[in-house]
């Protein structure tokens, strides 16, 4: 059983967090600690001037509304909202949070994951926790 564990969360349509979110609960304590993180990766200096100015707070506003909801649904969650490169900015985070797992839902793998990998790729390489990967 876990104390701390980590749920990257990401909003792609194609993306089924159900699971993660069962197997945190599943593999938790009573009291463990469950951190839903989301990653806003950096926008573009030249993409973002034809933006409106608020953007990035609502857009940020929204998607941490959507975690807490989720976050709602399981014993000791909260959400949270970074920005950063996907895959180094859980490690960063886990690095200093020390979580005991990182439950992360990955995709089929296709070519371009040959060639570039993936987030839940660079987090099994890298992470110095435990890491259960969803399918």
């Amino acid at each position: 059983m876990y104390h701390n564990i980590l749920v990257p969360i990401s909003f792609d349509s194609e993306r089924d967090v159900s699971g993660p979110l069962k197997l945190a609960q599943m593999l938790s304590t009573p009291e463990a600690q469950i951190t839903l993180l989301h990653v806003v990766e950096h926008i573009p200096a030249y993409a973002i001037s034809y933006m409106p100015a608020d953007y990035l707070a609502e857009a940020r506003a929204a998607i941490q509304g959507e975690l807490d909801a989720l976050a709602n649904t399981i014993p000791n969650g909260r959400g949270l909202v970074i920005e950063g490169h996907s895959g180094r900015s859980i490690l960063d985070w886990a690095e200093v949070n020390k979580p005991d797992l990182i439950i992360i839902a990955s995709h089929r793998p296709g070519m371009q994951d040959l060639l570039l990998g993936s987030t839940a790729t660079q987090i099994v390489r890298h992470a110095s926790c435990a890491v259960h990967v969803v399918r």
